[in-house]
């Protein structure tokens, strides 16, 4: 579903607020201030790309934080790569830090806490790519030492990133479910290319077969969410595998098991849609059975196990 936000249908002094709305529910949780809310204005356009998104977005000065608060209110466990567009802004992760102008890349972990700004100088623009942090077949470790430091993408390798982003972002390519799959796919696989390469990588990790066909089942997986039929024998059958078979492959590439898997990301996404203030005129119940828990008392006994607290006290929190 295609989201778009346009400060300038939004009052001045209701627009900083909207913004800090918006990004949360587009992107993640961020703490947001601004030297001058009430002449602040943005501008936000996100596209689906399979189970990734590419987001283009334009503001004026801020300084955006997420700490470890917004952290635990939610944590999609994203990476998120940034092209600058417009604008010069800083960003600080993992103890590094950099200035970033028009034409740099940089990628961020959700999952961390950090900063960005953008100073009052300057309009800034700029696209990000996220997806699953399972997606990306390199090193969390490695790919941490990467984090806020600015990669050229006027040159080389990154360009070809940054052709691609920017190229969709525009919104001149128009395509079909299953073409957003396989650009998802390009886009992370351009993605592995330009850390690999940094990382000083002459060969990027192929997926192998198997591998492949974990991250399709991950996809599945994620589009199925909603299913309250979801599960292993149903996402064997739609692979044309054994459930055994599925097993071994969520052991070899997977920190959990397929069913505790799906349950973890319905219960994030549920966790997401409770903290939305968009959502509030659904009932914990319907939201349960948006993600697949067609029973309220499973849901709410899994969400409290999970979390610590019960849903409507999380809402409530939130």
């Amino acid at each position: 579903m295609l989201t778009v936000f346009d400060s300038a249908t939004i009052a001045p002094q209701d627009r900083l607020e909207a913004w800090r709305e918006i990004t949360a529910a587009s992107l993640a949780p961020t703490a947001i201030d601004c030297p001058e809310p009430e002449a602040f204005s943005a501008h936000l356009r996100a596209v689906p790309l399979g189970g990734a998104q590419i987001t283009s977005l334009a503001y004026t000065a801020l300084a955006a934080r997420r700490t470890p608060r917004e952290i635990r209110r939610s944590d999609p466990e994203y990476y998120q790569v940034g092209l600058i567009r417009a604008g010069r802004q800083g960003v600080a992760q993992n103890d590094a830090s950099a200035l970033l102008g028009c034409g740099d890349l940089v990628i961020y972990d959700s999952s961390r806490p950090f900063e960005a700004v953008v100073s009052a100088d300057s309009r800034a623009e700029s696209v990000v790519l996220q997806f699953g942090k399972r997606m990306l077949p390199l090193p969390a470790k490695q790919v941490a030492g990467l984090c806020a430091v600015s990669l050229p993408g006027a040159e080389g390798i990154g360009r070809l990133l940054a052709t691609f982003l920017a190229s969709m972002a525009d919104g001149r390519t128009r395509c079909t479910e299953r073409d957003a799959l396989r650009l998802e796919t390009i886009a992370v696989d351009l993605t592995t290319a330009v850390l690999a390469h940094h990382l000083e990588r002459d060969n990027p990790p192929l997926c192998s077969p198997t591998r492949t066909l974990y991250l399709r089942i991950v996809a599945f997986i994620e589009q199925n969410l909603h299913d309250p039929d979801l599960s292993p024998v149903t996402i064997a059958l739609a692979h044309r595998i054994s459930a055994r078979y599925l097993h071994r492959i969520f052991q070899q590439h997977h920190p959990v098991s397929v069913a505790g898997h799906i349950r973890t990301r319905r219960l994030d996404q549920a966790r997401r849609d409770l903290a939305d203030p968009r959502l509030g005129h659904l009932t914990i119940a319907a939201i349960a059975r948006r993600w697949g828990f067609p029973r309220p008392a499973d849901f709410s006994r899994a969400f409290h196990r999970q979390t610590g607290v019960p849903p409507r006290d999380y809402r409530n929190s939130a």
